[in-house]
């Protein structure tokens, strides 16, 4: 088979990228699903009533769909310094009380936001390269987190030296998240007294006079109608979803390659069992966006070395709930999302999220559902090291004899071997921009290890790790380790 066609049968739109991610960014920051695409139309609208031109109307649409995606890349960081980074990044958002205390007890906290900012904004704006949007949407997401009157995050950059599509998607997402909360007349005020602060005084007149009507229509705004509306012409071209599951995988170091290793390994096995190309691009696509409701939980359940308690099992059970959530989407990446939910489904009804059994689990599914347990048992977890090969096929096996996986997709999990599937590089290691040893140092931080702990791993010196390090960022044009793990994800390299 040509690898082109091949290739082009696991492409999808750009837009229906754009819309998972927004979705990722949406639980992320503890808001409902369509927060981002509800402020994409309202920074529209608002570019539209100041008389933008229909160039900056298509960025401030990009940006506001994207501007969150860069919070799994970050979540570490703010779990480690608040503890549950979604419920402090929810109440920073809506501008609650509960975010004050945390904040100043962390001491200086311009000090300790700068490092999250900085990823954040790497990120969102690498995600914006990489789909192939335009430069001026990755120059907004570059500093989406930047005020007016210079007091944003990272680099303090005010008035006119900032994007003016950063301040309309600011405003946009106050008015989205703060009408939704408060009610229209107790937003206007709280967005008043933010005048010439997070936005200049110009634009909140503007939606002084018109926050009334625009949030009426959007509430009488199907979704179908919405996203005919967000649909910019660089979003109809076409792209790869690994990049879906590379961000879902940035919100926990020790997922680096997870979902596109599942991926690869249930469309392996499901090629054995059917010649179905296309049902093949399916579970594909699922492996990839399984863990999309993953971003729902906070940090500090994920890295819990112990039994989880039975309110952090709630949380960990509706990860697949939120992941059929994106089933509601048309089209291919909806489908897949649909199969994705059955992830964590097992024969004999003891599952989740739905408890289904037996025949209400397709082929797919229960490949899919094999390949995610196969792939977790390989990889290494806070709580134990990775299984052996052997002791994970036996593992899978005794499941199989539990009544609880499939053995027809069990026997074709691990009848090409017990090796770990990978997605096929973009690029051969003779074109990789990385050195070898520079790729060792990148695996190595991208799975969560400090420079002395990839020392130690690699039996190098911390300062040749960190010359490695700065190598690696300047070849792939970044600063922080989250944006050079996308980015070499991407390219096949991790």
């Amino acid at each position: 088979m040509n690898h082109n066609t091949g290739r082009r049968r696991y492409l999808l739109r750009v837009f229906d990228a754009v819309k998972a991610l927004a979705f990722i960014g949406d639980l992320s920051m503890g808001q409902p699903t369509d927060h981002s695409p509800r402020t994409a139309w309202l920074a529209m609208r608002l570019a539209q009533s100041a008389r933008l031109d229909a160039s900056m109307q298509g960025t401030v649409c990009e940006a506001a769909l994207l501007r969150w995606s860069g919070c799994t890349a970050n979540a570490g960081g703010f779990a480690e310094i608040f503890g549950d980074d979604i419920a402090i990044r929810m109440a920073m958002l809506e501008g609650r009380s509960a975010a004050i205390k945390p904040l100043t007890e962390v001491g200086n906290m311009n000090t300790a936001l700068r490092p999250l900012a900085q990823i954040h904004c790497e990120v969102s704006a690498a995600v914006s390269d990489m789909l192939g949007l335009a430069p001026a949407t990755e120059a907004a997401l570059r500093h989406i987190l930047e005020a007016w009157d210079g007091s944003g995050q990272p680099r303090h950059i005010e008035g006119d030296a900032l994007p003016l599509a950063v301040c309309v998607v600011a405003l946009a997402g106050d008015l989205e998240v703060l009408g939704r909360t408060f009610g229209v007349n107790v937003a206007l005020g709280l967005i008043a007294e933010r005048a010439d602060r997070r936005y200049p005084a110009w634009l909140v007149s503007i939606v002084t006079s018109h926050a009334a009507s625009w949030l009426a229509e959007l509430e009488a705004t199907s979704a179908a109608r919405l996203d005919m509306a967000l649909r910019t012409p660089h979003m109809e071209f076409k792209t790869s979803a690994g990049l879906i599951a590379d961000v879902i995988d940035l919100k926990l170091p020790w997922m680096t390659g997870f979902s596109r290793t599942v991926a690869a390994t249930a469309a392996g096995a499901f090629a054995r069992l059917s010649s179905d190309k296309a049902a093949q691009a399916h579970v594909y696509h699922a492996g990839l966006i399984h863990g999309i409701g993953r971003a729902a939980v906070p940090n500090e359940v994920w890295e819990m070395t112990t039994s989880l308690p039975e309110s952090a099992w709630e949380q960990v059970r509706l990860v697949p709930y939120w992941t059929s959530r994106a089933g509601q989407w048309p089209g291919p990446l909806g489908e897949a999302a649909t199969l994705a939910s059955f992830a964590y489904e097992r024969l004999d009804g003891s599952g989740y999220f739905r408890g289904a059994r037996d025949q209400a689990l397709s082929l797919e599914a229960r490949v899919l559902a094999a390949a995610v347990a196969w792939a977790a048992m390989r990889s290494p977890r806070p709580w134990r090291a990775p299984l052996s090969a052997e002791a994970a096929a036996r593992e899978l096996r005794d499941e199989v004899a539990r009544g609880r996986l499939c053995a027809e997709a069990v026997d074709a999990l691990i009848s090409n071997g017990t090796r770990i599937a990978r997605s096929p590089p973009l690029c051969s290691p003779e074109d990789s921009p990385l050195s070898p040893r520079e790729m060792d140092v990148l695996r190595a931080v991208s799975r969560g290890a400090t420079n002395k702990g990839a020392a130690r791993e690699l039996k190098l010196s911390p300062s040749t790790v960190g010359t490695h390090l700065e190598s690696v960022y300047r070849k792939l044009g970044c600063t922080t380790r989250a944006a050079a793990t996308l980015k070499a994800s991407a390219m096949g390299l991790l």
